[in-house]
């Protein structure tokens, strides 16, 4: 399997993380310099070789903490305020955190004012770099020119799925090019296009990018020896379902056919070593999770009794389906109604009035999902894989939704790609989106993809942002 490939990650959003790393490298020696002036406080003279070690570390604590908190997302749709506001809190943390790295040094330790007044100029520094960005569409530059070979169904994706600019930071959209065999209801809006010279002239003409193939009509229909022409002239050439996948961070299931999964990369086979070392690393995380939360799930459980009485029961066990469709018993804080399923099962749904007013919140900040640590150490489940549905759903969503069977090729986890990266939803249309994002995960499954999602899931919980 070849290495993952973080998507999610823009060349914009790659061009800000460096230029800030600059910005942030730098804070720590201008601090320094800002002392020499005012002298705020008496410190040794600090060698070259110390001082880069510094600045590095200081750099990159700031950074990690910005990921976590969504700072370098592209899709952020949030005004600068927002910004403002989310990096006095990074800051804030990393200078925390600073603190507790700090006596690692020994005796070349910085003052603890010191590191204040970095992070104060680091604030401003970031703070002012971002409000440039928001005034001036600094990063545009990078948007890639594509051509859509195609006018019809799977062309119409593009149009439908990714008309907003935040959808399009990355590409602008030349035209689509009508092809023999295309569907007439596909494009309606934008720019359909008759080739009347050749498609290397015309992309050349056009200073074309990237050629997306996406015609309806596949068989002899394609002009291979033309798009030949076009590779070797520079020119990119992806299949619809790739541009997809990159753009989106999902896997059109609509869109798929046999060649495409068995000859792309991903998928990976069982591997006997990684699965006991994914169990070890799990289990190492919830209890070291346990540790950390066990005051929560105390004051959970004593508001529970309190609202619902000493009778009322704290936990609720859930029969789930888990990897290789084995069924298990999933254990989690009760946030529903004694009553929720007198008239039989069904999906949880946004503001739904089952939920008790305890379990609202719980549901919000995750709470509710920590007695799952107990499933995870179990080896029932992992921190990140595909949620786990409840069996009477399972069997309709296989019979409805095609590939919907393949999540269950890994372990369900506590979040995942598509809790990162779909809002919640109850019906089987939200199931088939999600699935989506599932098969990305399977396809991309790997320890930094895990470890970027659990940083992005500190987001989700830190600000409330869950079900």
């Amino acid at each position: 399997m070849s290495s993952p490939k973080f998507r999610d990650l823009s060349v914009s959003s790659s061009s800000l993380i460096l230029i800030e790393l600059m910005l942030l490298i730098g804070a720590l020696p201008l601090t320094l310099y800002l002392n020499s002036i005012i002298y705020f406080i008496k410190i040794n003279l600090i060698t070259d070789n110390y001082l880069f070690i510094y600045a590095v570390v200081f750099a990159l604590l700031n950074q990690l903490i910005f990921l976590s908190l969504g700072l370098y997302d592209s899709k952020l749709r949030i005004n600068f305020r927002s910004v403002i506001r989310r990096l006095l809190m990074c800051i804030a943390v990393a200078f925390f955190l600073m603190t507790i790295i700090n006596p690692l040094y020994g005796q070349h330790i910085l003052p603890i004012e010191i590191l204040a007044f970095a992070s104060l100029v680091s604030y401003i520094l970031i703070a002012s770099f971002r409000y440039f960005t928001f005034q001036v569409d600094f990063f545009g530059f990078h948007k890639r020119v594509i051509l859509v070979l195609g006018t019809g169904e799977r062309a119409s994706i593009i149009e439908r799925r990714m008309r907003r600019d935040v959808d399009r930071q990355k590409f602008i959209v030349h035209g689509y090019i009508v092809m023999d065999g295309d569907l007439e209801e596909g494009i309606q809006k934008e720019t359909r296009i008759t080739l009347k010279c050749s498609l290397v002239n015309y992309a050349l003409e056009h200073h074309i990018d990237e050629i997306i193939v996406a015609s309806d009509e596949r068989r002899n229909n394609i002009p291979v020896d033309e798009l030949f022409a076009c590779k070797i002239r520079g020119i990119e050439i992806t299949e619809i379902l790739d541009f997809i996948e990159q753009e989106t961070g999902q896997i059109a299931v609509n869109l798929i056919y046999p060649s495409w999964v068995i000859y792309s990369n991903g998928f990976a086979s069982v591997n006997h070593l990684r699965n006991h070392l994914d169990w070890l690393f799990n289990a190492i995380m919830a209890v070291v999770l346990f540790i950390l939360t066990w005051p929560v799930m105390l004051i959970t459980i004593i508001l529970m009794k309190f609202d619902e009485g000493l009778r009322a029961p704290i936990f609720y066990l859930q029969e789930r389906v888990g990897v290789d469709g084995e069924p298990f018993d999933i254990i989690k804080f009760r946030s529903m109604r004694l009553d929720a399923e007198k008239c039989g099962a069904q999906m949880a749904s946004k503001n739904d009035p089952r939920i008790t007013k305890i379990g609202n919140f719980l549901r919000k900040y995750r709470i509710d999902e920590l007695p799952q640590m107990y499933n995870v150490i179990r080896g029932d489940m992992g921190f990140v894989g595909p949620r786990p549905e409840r069996p009477e759903f399972v069997q309709s969503l296989i019979k409805n939704i095609p590939y919907y069977n393949e999540r269950h090729n890994v372990k369900p986890g506590l979040t995942g790609w598509a809790q990162l990266k779909y809002p919640y939803g109850a019906t089987e249309e939200d199931s088939f989106e999600k699935l989506k994002y599932d098969l990305y995960y399977i396809k991309y499954r790997s320890f930094l993809l895990d470890l970027l999602i659990l940083v992005r899931t500190v987001e989700i919980v830190l600000f409330g942002k869950g079900r």
